[in-house]
């Protein structure tokens, strides 16, 4: 049966973030060659100046991130509730791949490293998968890729996002303040009051937000976590199809309207301004020896090589045990381009740096080897689906 891609919403979704992940990948470019130029000292000093008691960097870090984080919890929900994840039968091969995806990498890095005390907090660093940046390289095979490995891809990555969310909310908090979190839970309180009372406003739903926003901020949790709780409290309502017991998304409901509001925000601004502001690394005061540091090589070969024995490794397994299928009309060669790209670790392993890291060489090192590694895995990707043969028309279909 072809396969093609059921829903508006996920299609939408898949066309943003691989134009998304292109513009992501020129903002890292330009990033890089604003911190090797005559600009550099001024690009340094932009990131460091204060405003309203907050770097620049953090306000990137911390508050631009924070939506970044809203629109992923409101795409695992919806995903989760009336999607791509809505029953285990389709979970189980993502669910299985993003698992080995985040396992390997982690190994092959404190592996490196273990010798290395201080660069093991950096462990969770190549764990991550970019689904931006991944899609976009996919959107430039275009034909060559079957509608079923975007769907897997996305599914994938959406999983993996969730297990990189738990990572950072269980590792990577240093200290809690109570009174902050007094204010969070009671916020949270009101946020789920209001889902249960069905309020289907969203401006009551992001002005609660924007606190507990500032309650994370001052309890140690990192803020970005607030986006995700706020998501979970959206509500999404359902509809039943005509004849059918199948359930869809009511595009009036308040997830919908807010997902599909924040997903250009998202792709073309909050991303990309990201990658500008974390990608620049001055290569011309780095040694030849940070280049083969053990927290660039931890990095680097947990992305490129760790995600492709990860996720092919236990997508294989699965498919042998009979616990999932093979997506519809992709070959094992294109499903091992799939696991190289998911080495691209852009976005979110160089967040999960920025908590690990204080000293600013292991972040330039471990900067370097999420670079050379996502660069490393497209290329292979690329490659994998040059030599794989062109899926039928309908498999294609999107």
């Amino acid at each position: 049966m072809p396969t093609a891609l059921p829903r508006s919403a996920l299609r939408a979704f898949l066309q943003t973030r691989s134009a998304g992940g292109l513009l992501l990948m020129g903002s890292a470019a330009l990033a890089l060659l604003v911190a090797n130029s005559p600009l550099a000292d001024g690009y340094f000093h932009a990131l460091h100046v204060d405003i309203a008691g907050l770097s620049v960097a953090h306000w990137v870090n911390d508050g631009l991130m924070a939506v970044f984080f809203l629109l992923v919890g409101l795409e695992i929900k919806r995903e989760m509730v009336d999607g791509e994840l809505s029953t285990w039968s389709l979970r189980v091969l993502p669910g299985v791949a993003a698992l080995g995806g985040m396992v390997v990498p982690a190994l092959i890095y404190v592996a490196i490293n273990r010798h290395a005390p201080d660069n093991l907090r950096g462990w969770a660093i190549p764990a991550a998968t970019d689904i931006a940046f991944a899609l976009g390289v996919l959107s430039l095979l275009g034909s060559r890729v079957p509608a079923s490995l975007k769907i897997f891809l996305a599914a994938l990555a959406i999983i993996d996002d969730l297990g990189a969310i738990l990572i950072i909310a269980i590792f990577y908090t240093d200290h809690l303040t109570l009174w902050a979190l007094g204010g969070a839970a009671l916020a949270l309180g009101v946020l789920v009051a209001m889902n249960r009372l069905k309020v289907d406003r969203l401006w009551p739903y992001l002005l609660v937000g924007a606190v507990l926003w500032v309650m994370f901020l001052k309890s140690g949790i990192h803020a970005t976590l607030s986006g995700v709780i706020l998501a979970m409290t959206i509500p999404i309502t359902q509809i039943s199809r005509t004849g059918s017991p199948a359930r869809t998304e009511d595009r009036q409901s308040p997830l919908h309207r807010l997902e599909h509001g924040l997903a250009p925000w998202v792709a073309y601004l909050v991303v990309p301004v990201f990658g500008f502001a974390n990608a620049g690394v001055a290569l011309g005061g780095i040694g030849p020896a940070a280049l083969v540091a053990p927290a660039t090589l931890g990095a680097a070969l947990g992305l490129f090589v760790g995600k492709q024995i990860g996720v092919f490794g236990f997508s294989l397994a699965a498919i042998k045990l009979g616990w999932a299928q093979r997506p519809s009309g992709a070959s094992m060669l294109q499903l091992y381009g799939v696991a190289a790209l998911c080495g691209i670790g852009f976005t979110m392993s160089l967040f999960i740096n920025n908590l690990a890291f204080k000293t600013p060489l292991l972040q330039d090192e471990t900067k370097i080897g999420v670079l050379a590694g996502s660069i490393l895995s497209a290329l292979l990707g690329w490659l994998m689906f040059s030599l794989a043969r062109k899926p039928a028309a309908d498999d294609t279909r999107g």
